[in-house]
């Protein structure tokens, strides 16, 4: 399966109303979590960011003498909002991976894949370590390459690619815990890295599109489970 045609399945079957109540409720209460704190907060931090980041720009042009309050302070803004939606998404992300991602399963299995074998290879315990892992190395990747946020051409970009990293993390073990063993799991991460990498990367470019990305969580989940489950289904086919 293509990723193009696994994208393809996600957005058809997204439409069944059982996806459609998974699409949305997940969107919800992380939007009501991070818009309460962001209320509470927004301001406050802006103005913060704001003051660090004039100092940084004032000590990298001392020879230019120029007010930065208003760059640092709209740069500051920008930056808060490229924070602020992947946190929205990636927080349904991990209610989705918890509450909704084997009904997904489920979903696609029975639709497309009813005689491939479930072979357990995954759990719950394996699924929260997944996603322990995940979110530790959006920290530790978000630390490395904070200096570079302040690069024009490339602070756009960075937070894009590292949640393209994080949506591939979070959604390939799910996709697969039911169906494949531990070594299969491995196998197809390896051999299928690419194209996993590309899905979570355009899943962090739809989360920024108004109100089609409320749709990315469930549209992608089910994308790559399609993807993952007929690789699977390959790799069987071919032993």
């Amino acid at each position: 399966m293509s990723v193009s045609g696994a994208i393809a399945y996600g957005m058809i079957n997204v439409l069944h109303p059982r996806m459609l109540w998974l699409m949305l409720w997940p969107v919800l209460v992380a939007l009501v979590l991070w818009g309460a704190l962001a209320a509470a907060l927004w301001t406050r931090i802006a103005l913060r960011l704001a003051g660090v980041l004039q100092h940084w720009l004032e000590s990298a042009a001392f020879f230019l003498h120029f007010n930065f309050s208003d760059v640092a302070l709209v740069a500051a803004h920008v930056l808060l909002f490229l924070l602020f939606v992947p946190m929205v998404y990636l927080t349904a992300l991990v209610i989705l991976g918890v509450f909704g991602m084997q009904a997904m399963v489920d979903h696609v299995a029975r639709r497309s894949y009813p005689e491939l074998e479930r072979r357990g290879g995954g759990a719950l315990v394996g699924s929260a370590w997944n996603v322990v892992i995940a979110l530790a190395g959006m920290l530790l990747l978000g630390l490395v390459t904070l200096p570079l946020w302040l690069v024009p051409p490339l602070w756009p970009l960075i937070p894009v690619a590292i949640m393209g990293w994080v949506n591939q993390r979070l959604l390939r073990y799910d996709a697969l815990a039911e169906h494949a063993a531990a070594d299969e799991r491995a196998r197809l991460f390896r051999r299928r890295r690419g194209a996993l990498y590309v899905m979570g990367v355009l899943m962090a470019l739809v989360a920024y599109i108004p109100i089609v990305g409320f749709f990315a969580p469930v549209v992608f989940g089910l994308a790559f489970i399609d993807h993952l489950l007929g690789a699977l289904q390959m790799e069987r086919a071919l032993k």
